[in-house]
């Protein structure tokens, strides 16, 4: 095999970072993803409330996580990932508004888990490194995973644009083009080998987060039952 033919590398190793990060946290990701929680609202058997906890459960994270983001902005290693085009507030805000009304922030807190979930969060700020971790783990969640979400909630609450707002990122354009790129930013990070680890470990301890949350929100929401 000559020189044009070989597998890529990275300065992180045999493989691109983006491909280390993934095999790294899978297990981690799985979890999240098929989570008992998860696999009510997948099966159209979480009621309406539940689906409302979980956006004012989001609200609450993502508050967190972009005002860092802002403040990390010209960061060279978070930087990277400051993308006006993704931010969710403002979406979660209309969700909110259409779900709960206006008032809406008299009517939510965050839960426990949330609340440690930010604080962990907000504690990125002299970490760059761990800023992209959540960044990462929350972000390409919402554009891969989420569309089927989205899908979902439309069929079992009879929700269109209003109340979906969260999973609609018309501003990216192709939605595979974007996680492509956003791979290809990961791979040409200027890493450390001890800050790619701790990207690594920050990400897998995102999702046991996020999992948390969602075990909670499971604890307080049970499927309604099925109609045969």
């Amino acid at each position: 095999m000559n020189a044009t033919t070989q597998a890529p590398t990275s300065r992180h190793g045999e493989v691109p970072f983006s491909e280390r990060l993934r095999a790294a946290t899978w297990g981690d990701h799985e979890a999240a993803e098929h989570h008992g929680f998860t696999r009510t609202l997948m099966e159209g058997v979480l009621p309406l409330d539940g689906y409302t906890a979980m956006v004012a459960q989001h609200y609450f994270a993502y508050v967190a996580l972009e005002d860092l983001g802002r403040a990390l902005a010209d960061d060279p290693v978070a930087g990277r990932f400051h993308q006006p085009e993704l931010l969710r507030v403002p979406a979660l805000v209309r969700d909110l508004e259409h779900l709960l009304g206006p008032d809406f922030r008299d009517r939510v807190s965050p839960s426990p888990a949330t609340r440690a979930y930010t604080a962990r969060i907000e504690r990125m700020a002299d970490h760059p490194e761990g800023f992209v971790a959540h960044h990462y783990t929350r972000y390409m969640g919402d554009v891969s995973g989420g569309q089927f979400i989205r899908r979902v909630a439309a069929r079992t609450y009879g929700l269109t644009h209003e109340g979906l707002s969260f999973y609609v990122f018309d501003g990216l354009g192709s939605l595979p083009r974007f996680r492509s790129e956003y791979r290809a930013r990961l791979d040409s990070l200027e890493l450390t080998p001890a800050a790619a680890d701790r990207l690594v470990s920050e990400t897998r301890l995102a999702y046991q987060l996020n999992t948390e949350v969602l075990a909670d929100l499971g604890r307080r929401h049970t499927p309604r039952a099925q109609v045969d």
